[in-house]
């Protein structure tokens, strides 16, 4: 399963660099890509694991750059 979501308010391509690596990191995720031009960040993960990894995902986001809202793309 694939999954497409909105970085809003991501202003720092270091921090996009480390969220697309912890996120790769994360249990059932087979791809993760962040790209910070477009702001959009990509998880390419097993389906019944998503719900999950959706929810890491966007802890790991706020944790890294706080004021980064995650939206369903």
């Amino acid at each position: 399963m694939k999954k497409k979501f909105t970085l809003k308010g991501l202003e720092c391509a270091n921090c996009a660099a480390k969220m697309e690596k912890v996120i790769n990191e994360l249990d059932g995720v087979k791809e993760a890509t962040v790209n910070f031009m477009t702001q959009k960040l990509v998880i390419e993960g097993e389906d019944e694991k998503m719900p999950t990894i959706i929810q890491e995902a966007e802890k790991i986001v706020k944790k890294i750059e706080p004021d980064t809202v995650m939206k369903k793309a």
